[in-house]
């Protein structure tokens, strides 16, 4: 029987993570066939032992390539599935069991070409992963903004947790070679050429976001490298929100400053709304995870996820805008030759 879901799955030095993911797609309760495609992007660890692992549990198939980024990869994926639909999951994701019955029901009330859902953090993760979770998630950090705040009209489905239907990849001809970034980039093109896109509150998947608060900035830096590639990319995507993170800092450095400047009780008052901003963080936290640890952690989280992509979107809006160098020569670092 032809699999009706292809779970394209690109892998690089984490053949650990697979095992996890896996497990989770072995113990889906949908009897809708499905394949899975891993694609191992050039790691010097593979996967080869996971995947034999589960071969009698999963319909899985293997591929090894040079290094080219997840982009091309999930493209080199989609080129060989035999779906009707393309699901994309990073390896460090864990899908509940309901996952493919919720998606077999959004698709049928409501079809879509490319759609995404949520990520959460499941209480086995640890505080820092569920703390990380909690800002790349919550409405009182960039929840709210990542993904066009779900509306359909804007809203930009990311590749951890990814739909795309085998038309809409054959016509948009899938994944550009910038990354991160990649994914934004598609549903953009893939909404000019009409396709319908949209979010399913229902199709969850447990991120795990195996990172520190080092890697995290590292990671939400390049977020805020790219936007502002793909602002120019595509006329009209720009939102004013994309520079809250920025100013967010530019503010809270006044803040500080304010107080060292001025002996006037008044200057204390800027300090007095970023702390209680960053205790109604802490709160937030501690309601969704019920962990006080990573309510705690989920304080520097947001101050290091707010300074990271701000100072990125900075930069690169600065560079872009008085430069006249290609966005692939001002950060070589975003781009994959494919």
């Amino acid at each position: 029987m032809n699999p009706f879901f292809s779970f394209v799955i690109p892998v690089y030095n984490r053949p650990d993570e697979l095992r996890e993911l896996f497990a989770s797609l072995a113990s889906q309760e949908a009897d809708t066939p499905f394949e899975v495609l891993v694609v191992e992007d050039g790691s010097e660890k593979d996967a080869r032992q996971v995947v034999e692992a589960f071969r009698e549990d999963l319909d899985i198939r293997y591929f090894s390539k040079a290094n080219t980024g997840p982009g091309d990869s999930r493209n080199f994926g989609m080129e060989r599935a035999r779906g009707q639909y393309f699901l994309l999951v990073d390896s460090d994701c864990i899908l509940p069991p309901g996952y493919l019955g919720n998606l077999q029901e959004a698709l049928q009330s409501d079809p879509l070409d490319c759609f995404g859902g949520p990520d959460a953090a499941d209480p086995s993760f640890s505080p820092v992963q569920q703390a990380i979770s909690y800002t790349m998630t919550s409405g009182l950090t960039t929840g709210g903004l990542r993904g066009g705040a779900k509306r359909r009209e804007t809203f930009q489905p990311r590749s951890f947790n990814m739909g795309i239907s085998r038309e809409a990849f054959q016509k948009s001809g899938g994944f550009g070679n910038i990354h991160p970034g990649e994914d934004p980039d598609l549903s953009l093109r893939l909404r000019k050429l009409g396709f319908r896109l949209g979010y399913y509150p229902e199709v969850v998947v447990y991120h795990k976001r195996r990172v520190d608060f080092h890697s995290f900035y590292r990671q939400v830096y390049k977020f805020g490298l790219a936007r502002p590639i793909l602002n120019r990319w595509h006329p009209g995507s720009a939102r004013v929100t994309y520079w809250f993170p920025f100013v967010f800092t530019l503010g809270l450095a006044v803040a500080l400053l304010l107080p060292l400047l001025f002996r006037h009780p008044a200057a204390w008052i800027p300090a007095g709304a970023y702390l209680a901003y960053l205790a109604a963080v802490g709160l937030g936290a501690r309601s969704t995870t019920r962990d006080w640890r990573a309510a705690c952690l989920a304080i520097p989280a947001v101050l290091v996820q707010f300074t990271g992509y701000g100072w990125g979107f900075f930069k690169s809006a600065i560079l872009l805008t008085f430069s006249r160098k290609k966005p692939q020569t001002l950060f070589p670092e975003l781009f994959y030759n494919t």
